[in-house]
């Protein structure tokens, strides 16, 4: 193993901690970070793939190189060059954090142009590309890369100093190869775990979507013409009461405002106006509406003082049995009942409010508003501006409502609230199923990189060994800076005592 001198790289020394024949070395040793286009330059008439960032997947490394493009029609363009086997990193937020980190394959003509925001490591064979991009998608990298952004807010990206100056352990080539090999494995019988809790979740949610449907709409029960007549001789601009299906005998479908005398929406006042953890009136925001459409107010909690809930806050005041949807997403539609810790609650601008009269009990609204078949309703009418979907309050108040006798919403309730508690407690299952393959792939990936998941051979080449003929390659290749020939100047004459005049 030769010395290390300065200037070299540390990677001729072997890591502490790491198993016979391992180092440490900084990624800039080991790559091209960003490399200038591609090493043979395509034609213009070259076929190449495009991928924007939305084609490479989050958390699994994989991108869709299929969209081709002709290079002739996009080479002056400020696009990403990378080529096969490179490895992308997305820099900014939020993709980076969301795991967009991927090894180029499959690309048209082993050439591709990307998003601008994407580093591009490019091996110069001391790595192997998947081990590289194995490495770089544990959770644990990239919340440290996030801490190093750099940036204005919604805007920050990973330096490329920062990444070049990572220092990541690195196995003997051969070693490399079977912890690939071995990790691929492992990773699709836990990818195939995934997809078989993913479609429990799916096929769960169906069925508790069908069940509020049947009930909700008294799908269950003879319908009857009569009872969309009411509704159907009113009009709305944004929601087609002509299309509304028949609802039971006895029933009727009625407009939101009609029966609901409180339908409002919530206001944000300044950030000094809010407390965080302390105060006299809790102020809901959307985060605070959990998956299982309950109130989660241990989430960030914040209050307002009673002056501003009186005051700037006043129209945006709720009561315990206000049911509040979420009018500004993605996601849309999240529906929770107003809990009585707290008599009175306020709700920031995101959030609208349904109060029930006396034709409705606060627990049917509550049902109502989550049926699919009604909040869909709703979420049709929805507009997008600057990747959020917004619903108007004036829409909120045109949504039709079905209403049964009272008993009868009674009694649906009783049965539903039943029906939904045994899907709570499948939820609390699946979910426990569901955090097993992150712990899995976390386990795997630590035991791949600490030398635990494959046995060394010690036949392999030491790695120091390798990389130090890349180091020495590398700096072979580099191409001496070109002298520059020094500009003549025209000597000054010896002063004579007086001022010459520019020539």
């Amino acid at each position: 193993m030769t010395d290390s001198g300065a200037g070299e790289s540390v990677a001729s020394a072997p890591g502490e901690g790491l198993p016979e024949g391992w180092v440490r070395a900084q990624i800039g040793d080991l790559c091209d970070v960003n490399p200038r286009g591609f090493a043979e330059e395509p034609s213009d008439d070259d076929l190449i793939s495009q991928v924007p960032m939305a084609f490479v997947e989050a958390e699994s490394g994989r991108m869709d190189a299929s969209m081709q493009v002709r290079f002739g029609d996009f080479k002056k363009k400020s696009l990403t060059r990378f080529q096969e086997d490179d490895v992308l990193f997305a820099k900014i937020t939020p993709c980076m954090e969301n795991g967009k980190i991927a090894k180029a394959q499959g690309l048209i003509g082993g050439r591709a142009l990307g998003s601008t925001e994407f580093h591009v490591l490019r091996s110069a064979g001391g790595v192997l590309p998947e081990y590289l991009t194995h490495y770089l998608l544990q959770r644990n990298v990239r919340r440290v890369a996030e801490q190093h952004m750099a940036g204005a807010v919604g805007q920050r990206r990973v330096p490329r100093p920062y990444l070049a100056g990572l220092e990541i352990p690195v196995p003997p080539l051969s070693e490399q190869h079977r912890i690939v090999a071995k990790l691929d494995e492992q990773l699709a019988h836990i990818e195939a775990g995934e997809a078989a809790v993913s479609s429990a979740i799916a096929l769960r949610q169906s069925l508790r979507d069908a069940l509020l449907n049947l009930y909700v709409l008294g799908r269950n029960q003879e319908s009857s013409s009569e009872s969309v007549q009411e509704i159907q001789a009113q009009s709305s601009r944004k929601i087609p009461y002509g299309d509304l299906l028949p609802l039971p005998h006895g029933w009727k479908w009625r407009v939101a405002r009609e029966v609901c005398p409180l339908i409002t929406s919530g206001s944000t006042p300044e950030a000094s106006l809010m407390h965080s953890g302390f105060g006299e009136i809790p102020f809901l925001k959307v985060y605070n509406i959990d998956k299982r459409n309950g109130v989660d107010f241990s989430i960030r909690p914040t209050f307002v003082d009673r002056v501003v809930h009186e005051g700037k806050l006043k129209k945006s005041r709720v009561a315990p049995g206000d049911v509040l949807t979420n009018i500004v997403g993605p996601p849309l539609g999240k529906t929770a009942v107003v809990p009585k810790d707290h008599t009175e609650w306020n709700i920031n601008q995101a959030i609208v409010a349904f109060r029930a009269g006396p034709e409705l009990l606060p627990e049917w609204l509550r049902f109502v508003l989550l049926s699919p078949y009604v909040i869909g309703l709703l979420l049709k009418t929805a507009r997008a501006t600057a990747g959020q979907f917004n619903i108007a309050l004036s829409t909120c108040r045109e949504l039709p409502i079905p209403v049964p006798p009272l008993a009868v919403q009674r009694q649906l309730c009783e049965f539903l609230s039943v029906k939904l508690a045994e899907f709570d407690s499948l939820d609390q299952g699946v979910d426990e199923v569901a955090e097993q393959p992150s712990e899995l792939r976390g386990a795997l990936l630590h035991a791949a990189f600490a030398g635990t998941l494959v046995p060394q051979d010690p036949a392999d080449e030491p790695a120091s060994a390798l990389l130090d003929r890349i180091r020495v390659q590398r700096q072979a290749a580099v191409k001496p800076a070109r002298k520059r020939t020094p500009r003549k100047t025209m000597s000054k004459p010896a002063s004579s005592g007086q001022e010459e005049l520019p020539l």
